[in-house]
């Protein structure tokens, strides 16, 4: 049985799954949702709001509202309670650093549009190269 399991969560249905699927198949486990709102990057796109606010933690976790009350909406369909965590980075990055602390990751299989997919790449390919704990990919 795993104690901790970590579900790294977008707005996408994937990443929802994901989580059901978490919440179903570990039901003694304790459930992080991490969100994790890009950091500077050439790219940019969103993350220049965060970058640019004079709280960037406070920007990110504006961010990730919207993320958050749809995990809880879940593990409340669910009957349990989750521990939610916003994190500014890269996203394969500080998911593969945050996993060290669990005993698995699950996560959904992809996210974004096809354009973002090309041009950032696949985050769960990553996280599933790189992850230093096992990891369960949900489609």
């Amino acid at each position: 049985m795993l104690a901790r399991v970590l579900v790294p969560m977008d707005d996408s249905a994937l990443s929802e799954e994901a989580l059901r699927h978490a919440l179903d198949a570990h039901p003694t486990a304790e459930i992080t949702v991490l969100h994790v709102v890009g950091g500077p990057s050439s790219m940019m796109g969103e993350a220049a709001n965060v970058a640019l606010a004079d709280d960037p933690e406070a920007e990110a976790s504006d961010h990730a509202k919207n993320v958050m009350a749809r995990a809880a909406e879940i593990a409340a369909e669910h009957d349990r309670e989750i521990e939610t965590e916003v994190r500014i980075g890269h996203p394969a990055r500080t998911i593969v650093d945050v996993a060290e602390e669990f005993d698995a990751v699950v996560i959904g299989s992809h996210s974004g549009t096809l354009a973002e997919r090309l041009i950032v790449g696949n985050v769960a390919e990553t996280i599933v190269r790189r992850s230093p704990v096992p990891v369960t990919v949900v489609r």
